[in-house]
């Protein structure tokens, strides 16, 4: 993975209701900041991550991104999940992870993120970007997971 930002928050939850929120992609566009269509394309069909997605299509618009892009998905359980950039618009690449710590009754998310587009961004309004990004993600993440238990 190419440089990356990272971030972490503590959610007052079991890994499992974590990931049950972030494997949900068509309730994305209520909790997720600047997204606007998650469409599962393809799922996981034997192991024990059947039935969750393989391929997510997003139309997403946040400042300074916006673009239609799939990413493909890899789950190791409730206790990480990565992606890939399969093809975008303006993205070249957007790689990331969500990585689940039980911390006993809550759940330490670390959320990774590089990506990459096809205009030429200043390194540091690159990493600004990701930054939006991971926290709008993790903070919505947390209200949504908290709301609903």
């Amino acid at each position: 993975m190419a440089e990356q930002t990272t971030s972490s928050i503590v959610i007052d939850a079991t890994p499992a209701e974590v990931m049950a929120v972030i494997a949900d992609f068509a309730e994305y566009p209520t909790w997720a900041k600047g997204v606007k269509v998650a469409d599962v394309r393809s799922t996981i069909d034997a192991g024990p991550d059947a039935g969750r997605a393989r391929e997510v299509f997003f139309s997403l618009d946040v400042s300074p991104i916006k673009d239609e892009y799939t990413l493909a998905y890899e789950w190791d359980g409730d206790r990480q999940v990565t992606w890939t950039l399969v093809e975008g618009k303006m993205l070249r690449a957007l790689d990331g992870a969500y990585v689940l710590a039980d911390r006993g009754g809550s759940t330490e998310v670390t959320y990774r993120l590089a990506l990459d587009v096809s205009i030429p961004l200043i390194g540091m309004l690159k990493r600004k970007g990701e930054k939006i990004l991971i926290d709008t993600a993790l903070k919505g993440l947390k209200k949504r997971v908290e709301s609903i238990g």
